[in-house]
């Protein structure tokens, strides 16, 4: 037991390197609850209550059908499912601590892995709960056709891997300032309810109110996505490349932002907090 293991090739490395992401995994999704399923039963809830909400609220102000051809709940799916997994994503990357925790003291651990933990469980608990909605959904009320099924689960990933990329730079501002950067997450999250474009059909929308939006990758990504789940609908005032290269700047910027702050941070910082 005092005997510290080393990995003697690459494969022994990447696999060490996926089982503690594995472990890192199951101990976020554990810490949300003391039991594990009503854990992910929760987050199940918690998706199915934000599409209920936003169902009554288009039957209150009047909107009864989709403004797209097709079925009402999956022109108001496409928007939640995305906006829940790009916030959470953020939420959950900028929150994981990866840069001040005492786990990263320990030889086998370091940030990455507690970045990646986070991440995938985040992406685990919004993959079951789009999945358990929608089969539910298919089951009890009505068949759901989706055009292409393949390229939305794509864009969802897309949303996903955009909201790390947030997050880590938001988890690089951490350490320098924790209220500021636990506020910007909270402004961001809270300015993506109406940024994301999710309760409206972008192609409505008018051309001196698109500035307001285009900067956005999950106004581009959740229009992509109803182009893809509704044949009948084809985006024009979006695009999939803005989004693209908007995760791989972010990215770019948050990774070299977390390796100043990974050499730099004392815990000595905190300590008149």
């Amino acid at each position: 037991m005092f005997v510290q293991h080393r990995n003697r090739n690459m494969v022994e490395a990447a696999f060490s390197t996926l089982l503690l992401m594995y472990f890192q995994t199951i101990h976020v999704l554990r810490s949300e609850h003391r039991n594990p399923l009503i854990g992910l039963l929760l987050a199940i809830v918690q998706s199915s209550l934000m599409v209920a909400v936003f169902f009554a609220l288009y039957y209150v102000i009047g909107v009864r059908t989709s403004p797209i051809r097709g079925d009402f709940m999956i022109f108001i799916m496409s928007g939640i499912f995305v906006f829940v997994t790009h916030v959470q994503a953020t939420g959950a990357v900028s929150g994981s601590g990866a840069l001040t925790s005492g786990m990263t003291k320990h030889g086998p651990m370091n940030s990455a892995i507690l970045i990646a933990g986070a991440a995938i469980a985040v992406l685990y608990r919004q993959v079951l709960s789009c999945v358990v909605i929608l089969g539910a959904y298919h089951a009890f009320i009505t068949p759901v056709i989706i055009n292409d099924w393949v390229s939305c689960m794509g864009l969802l990933l897309l949303a996903w891997l955009s909201g790390c990329c947030v997050g880590l730079v938001f988890l690089s501002m951490r350490p320098w300032a924790p209220k500021a950067s636990g506020l910007l997450t909270t402004v961001y999250s809270r300015l993506n309810m109406i940024a994301s474009g999710k309760m409206f059909v972008a192609n409505t929308l008018p051309n001196f109110m698109l500035p307001y939006f285009a900067w956005n990758p999950l106004f581009h990504i959740i229009d992509q996505m109803r182009g893809y789940a509704f044949i009948n609908y084809v985006p024009h005032k979006t695009n999939l490349a803005y989004p693209i290269y908007f995760t791989i700047t972010v990215a770019m910027i948050g990774l070299m932002a977390e390796f100043v702050t990974r050499n730099r941070v004392s815990a000595s910082w905190t300590a008149g907090r």
